[in-house]
């Protein structure tokens, strides 16, 4: 919900201001790669005050321009579309990861990777108890947006994104943040694991095609709207990593 606009002759408080901005970041993150009037509509402000608070969040390296081509609308002009950066996923929050990544290489030094691995195992079967109940869509595409919505509330930005071209209809589930994403550099496999859980909430086999852990701008997952048909492939298998 867009946040409630000022009584006219009134200026907004510094507490609105810092919750608009917020709200901008916290879009960035959902939508990104987005432009400034797709974030002010969105938001239901004009695109000025819009690009008013990204530039603030550009200044303090919260937000990053990523080059989109060409803006047909007008020729010539490179479109401006903006995602989060490093800095504004550690200000978007999430779990003491300084913490959790200490005690994963504590985990590792004595017990090995196999113990890291069935941690995170365990951390994301935790998920899919918590998810599945809540999961009631009959197909990959229904349960994608069930799945992003939840993922949403636990505070990973996720959207489902439509693919156009390829043969096999598809959709991409999207994570504009990860609360995990600093241990998950150190730790490949909380990428895996979830990855994997996603293909057992879906009833498919998915596809990892990038990772915030891996330097991208969101996590993406190819989630097939049809049987895989290549021999040798199974349902509910995963199919990459970072």
């Amino acid at each position: 919900m867009a946040p409630a606009p000022a009584p006219v002759g009134v200026p907004p408080t510094a507490a609105d201001t810092e919750g608009t901005r917020r709200r901008v970041l916290e879009l960035v993150a959902s939508e990104g790669p987005v432009s400034a009037s797709e974030l002010a509509a969105r938001l239901q402000l004009t695109s000025a005050a819009v690009r008013r608070h990204l530039a603030c969040l550009e200044q303090d390296g919260t937000v990053a321009v990523r080059d989109a081509g060409r803006n047909d609308r007008r020729r010539g002009r490179p479109a401006r579309r903006y995602v989060v950066s490093t800095t504004g996923q550690s200000e978007l929050g999430g779990e003491d990861v300084e913490l959790a990544t200490q005690a994963m290489r504590f985990l590792r030094q004595t017990a090995g990777d196999e113990a890291v691995a069935a941690f995170a195992a365990e951390r994301n079967e935790a998920v899919v108890r918590r998810y599945a109940p809540r999961l009631t869509g009959t197909d990959p595409h229904a349960r994608a947006e069930q799945l992003a919505e939840l993922l949403a509330a636990d505070g990973y930005a996720a959207s489902v994104r439509p693919v156009v071209g390829p043969q096999v209809p598809v959709v991409q589930l999207c994570q504009g943040h990860c609360p995990v994403q600093h241990a998950a550099e150190d730790f490949p496999e909380l990428c895996e694991a979830e990855a994997n859980a996603f293909a057992r909430l879906l009833g498919t086999h998915v596809q990892r095609l990038a990772t915030l852990a891996g330097g991208a701008h969101a996590c993406v997952t190819n989630v097939p709207l049809a049987p895989p048909t290549p021999a040798g492939r199974t349902r509910g298998t995963q199919e990459g990593s970072r």
